[in-house]
């Protein structure tokens, strides 16, 4: 992905970038349900490399599946590109784990810039301290052959409701997760630089006893003779 971009959508909130989303008709992009893993302090930001698991078939799922050198979940962990986000369209199912640490670990050791599931993870603990952003719905301890059969790496999936495709660009903040559509990234991360100063701005002013009537959102020009002003001290 573009790196200006990258860095843009470092320092914005999922919020914000749901609004500006939502001024494009697009109101269904954050991903439900998912929060992180031990928050790392700094936002998660990558294009979707994608893994998608069905119903689990009994004669198909046993333990001994794991051997085979092929099986998608393995072949997903070892084939997400460098700086790609690893999104897993789990069924919203967080009885049965969607991958454990020893796998999320060589994902890090591989680059990957993030793992999200709307299912679960087991080893959360070991997980949260791991060095690599992780999203998940809760704790799960079952192998997800349980009730989950890896089949498809690098489709189109649906995650926790968001409709995600592979290059869509993610943004996980200590919230939760939204999915850009690619070709939107670069114009919403400039929007969401843009709207997060003005937001900065508003809090110091409401901070300092300011009405948010003509404030938020601003329809007083001398709100923006002052955010200007804002702007300048800031160098924003």
């Amino acid at each position: 992905m573009n790196e200006a971009t990258r860095e843009k959508l470092m320092g914005v909130s999922v919020a914000t970038l749901a609004t500006a989303l939502f001024k494009r008709g697009l109101r269904h992009q954050v991903i439900q349900g998912v929060h992180p893993v031990g928050w790392k302090g700094q936002n998660m930001v990558g294009p979707a490399f994608t893994l998608r698991y069905m119903p689990a078939r009994e004669d198909r799922n046993p333990l001994t599946a794991f051997r085979n050198p092929e099986h998608p979940q393995r072949v997903a962990i070892e084939t997400c590109p460098p700086g790609s986000i690893l999104v897993m369209d789990s069924r919203k199912q967080a009885d049965a784990a969607s991958s454990g640490d020893i796998l999320i670990t060589r994902l890090m050791k591989r680059g990957g810039a993030g793992i999200v599931t709307d299912g679960g993870f087991r080893d959360a603990a070991v997980i949260a301290d791991l060095d690599i952003p992780a999203y998940h719905t809760r704790p799960s301890s079952p192998t997800n052959l349980t009730n989950n059969e890896a089949i498809a790496i690098n489709e189109p999936i649906g995650c926790g409701d968001a409709p995600v495709f592979p290059g869509d660009i993610l943004v996980g903040d200590a919230d939760c997760v939204i999915v850009i559509p690619a070709h939107m990234a670069d114009e919403i991360a400039d929007e969401a630089v843009e709207m997060t100063a003005y937001e900065d701005f508003v809090v110091e002013r409401v901070k300092d006893g300011e009405t948010i009537i003509g404030l938020y959102p601003c329809t007083k020009d001398e709100h923006q003779v002052a955010f200007k002003a804002w702007r300048t001290k800031h160098g924003r």
